[in-house]
């Protein structure tokens, strides 16, 4: 594991993003675990709200429509754990889409650490087996190849600190990386 940029830490939550299939919620769950935090992921949060799979709801609705959704999942989190004014010790695990609303990484950069999972293209290719099923934003137009490279210079523009995962990584030893290079 290597990492780049500013690990000052904004405040006690941390923001996992990165492409489809590279690790967040893994990572995540480890961390909060680790950290005695809860862990939201905002996919399933996005399911349950619309009674819908995320492919399904692209299909409705479109690309544009679902990062305003998705946006709106990750805003509305400002009243967890009871607290008006902000969030509390959460490691949240947003869609890789989430890159594509400047209002929501602005919110998450301010709530949180943004830790960008940098894997490669390969690896990740190799655990997601149902690209076209699983609710990718932007995968009508564009291929997975073309999503990544469009979305790795966004990745990279709003996070805090990148973590390069080996293709062989466990959550476990990413998880306690991060902890240590934050100081938790």
């Amino acid at each position: 594991m290597r990492d780049a940029g500013d690990t000052n830490m904004n405040n006690r939550n941390i923001t996992l993003i990165g492409m489809a299939g590279v690790g967040k919620s893994a990572v995540g769950k480890k961390l909060a675990k680790r950290l005695n935090y809860k862990f939201i992921d905002i996919d399933p949060i996005i399911e349950k709200r619309m009674e819908m799979r995320l492919q399904q709801i692209i299909d409705k609705f479109g690309d544009a429509e679902f990062i305003r959704i998705e946006e709106n999942a990750i805003l509305n989190l400002k009243g967890w754990n009871g607290k008006q004014n902000g969030l509390d010790k959460l490691i949240i695990s947003p869609g890789g889409s989430i890159v594509y609303s400047p209002r929501t990484m602005q919110f998450l950069r301010k709530n949180s650490t943004v830790v960008f999972l940098d894997g490669s293209m390969e690896s990740i290719l190799e655990r997601v087996h149902n690209l076209p099923t699983r609710g990718i934003v932007g995968l009508k137009n564009k291929t997975f190849e073309e999503l990544f490279d469009e979305r790795l210079v966004l990745y990279r523009r709003y996070a805090n600190f990148t973590v390069e995962l080996q293709p062989d990584f466990e959550s476990s030893k990413v998880a306690e990386w991060i902890i240590k290079k934050l100081k938790i």
